[in-house]
């Protein structure tokens, strides 16, 4: 991806919900000779070799302009399967030379700027809207659509993609052209619109396929995975700070509680420490009932003392968040018992390998190997020793003068006693 240094101050305000991701700044293209064929052409030979829909539409949205479409803004809204987000979208502005790439949460939809939106009729009800923006009163706008008229904009044109499959996707179109498009202009945009439909639908898969590997891999495993790294036996070793914690009381709690009950606490007990791992860099691999397996690998990229304090800071944030969550009186109001939730928390630092272990039919991508069943076995002595973090003498030597000691003990598995550490909040 080409980017021009350029001042990064987006000149549009997104709404609430959407979230500005990327932004790729472009040259203003220019009308040249170039057909409508030579488009399709592009469509059909070349554009298959983008590999990232943000280069792909800038490239699509400039070849329209050099055949002589005045097309001065456009968007594309694809819809996606994610846990959080509805939607990803790009919008591409000739005029200030950009295009962006943005994430829209599923809080977006009862906002007006979504509703309100003309997209809305597209997406909800699969129209195709078309105004030449000088003819239609003030009072029928939108109020974006007022937005673009006041900027210069003559006509607006929202058409669902169709891809085939249950998600909608929409794309945009917008001129300044003081006669809007014409019709033969219309409908060769329509036609070619329909070909790059073809790229869309492609990519869409694609970020599907990303989202639902990170939600259940982790981005890491994820990545692996898609890049064809499936084989049995697979994968690399790696040096990491591990990370094991497990729920304090859980079968007590599990007996208290009915099972939607248990899921509701559950989820709220993984926000506060799966939450905290990811925010500081870490990489969630597995829950295993009410605990969970983490890693904070150090490469060329990130230093073993970089990984350590992520570590740390991390495993103390989580607990802030659960003392939170715990004095909180309105959170999981609506059932009773289930406070103090308490977790201890082990970190240890080695070599695991980081790759696919299972049967032949039915693989995980995970972290194994000595380090990980340490940091288990330190993880179990938080309850004799009454603290609910742990930390071993390889991540220690890490970070030195910032933490507590608390002597050496016997760990399961490890010929030699361990020296363990806490932090200072937590001794």
């Amino acid at each position: 991806m080409t980017e021009l240094k350029r001042d990064i101050r987006a000149s549009y305000t997104y709404p609430a919900g959407v979230h500005l991701q990327r932004r790729l700044w472009i040259e203003p293209a220019q009308p040249a000779e170039l057909s409508e064929a030579g488009v399709k052409t592009w469509l059909l030979q070349g554009a298959h070799y983008e590999q990232d829909l943000l280069d792909l539409f800038a490239a699509f949205m400039g070849r329209l302009v050099t055949a002589g479409h005045p097309v001065h803004r456009a968007t594309l809204h694809i819809g996606t399967l994610h846990p959080q987000l509805f939607a990803y979208g790009w919008m591409w502005n000739g005029l200030e030379g950009y295009c962006d790439e943005f994430k829209v949460e599923e809080a977006a939809l009862t906002t007006d700027s979504y509703r309100k939106n003309p997209i809305y009729r597209v997406i909800e009800h699969g129209e195709e809207i078309r105004q030449f923006l000088p003819s239609v009163p003030e009072e029928c706008l939108s109020p974006l659509l007022k937005e673009l008229r006041t900027e210069g904009y003559t006509e607006y044109a929202a058409l669902p993609m169709q891809t085939g499959g249950n998600l909608h996707h929409t794309v945009t179109l917008a001129t300044c052209h003081a006669d809007g498009f014409s019709e033969h202009q219309y409908a060769t945009l329509r036609d070619l619109l329909d070909v790059f439909a073809l790229h869309v639908g492609r990519h869409a898969i694609k970020r599907i396929a990303q989202n639902v590997m990170a939600t259940y891999l982790g981005e890491a495993a994820g990545e692996k995975v898609l890049a064809g790294n499936i084989k049995r036996g697979s994968g690399e070793p790696i040096e990491a700070i591990v990370w094991a914690s497990d729920m304090r009381g859980s079968t007590d709690l599990s007996d208290k509680l009915a099972n939607d009950e248990m899921l509701a606490v559950l989820n709220r007990y993984f926000e506060c420490l799966a939450g905290a791992v990811i925010d500081h860099g870490g990489e969630v691999l597995k829950y295993i009932g009410d605990g969970l397996l983490a890693v904070f690998p150090f490469n060329s990229d990130t230093t073993e003392h970089e990984a350590a304090q992520a570590a740390v800071a991390a495993a103390t944030d989580a607990l802030a968040r659960l003392d939170k969550l715990n004095s909180d009186p309105a959170e999981l109001s609506g059932i009773s018992g289930w406070r103090p939730l308490r977790t201890g928390i082990a970190l240890h630092r080695g070599e695991v390998f980081f790759g696919n272990v299972g049967a032949p039919q039915r693989l995980d991508f995970t972290v194994t190997g000595q380090a990980v069943n340490v940091a288990s076995r330190v993880e179990g002595l938080t309850k004799t020793l009454g603290h609910p973090l742990l930390i071993t003498e390889p991540v220690a030597r890490s970070l030195p003068h910032m933490l507590t000691p608390l002597g050496t003990q016997e760990v399961k598995g490890v010929r030699a006693p361990l020296a363990l550490y806490t932090t200072p909040s937590q001794a």
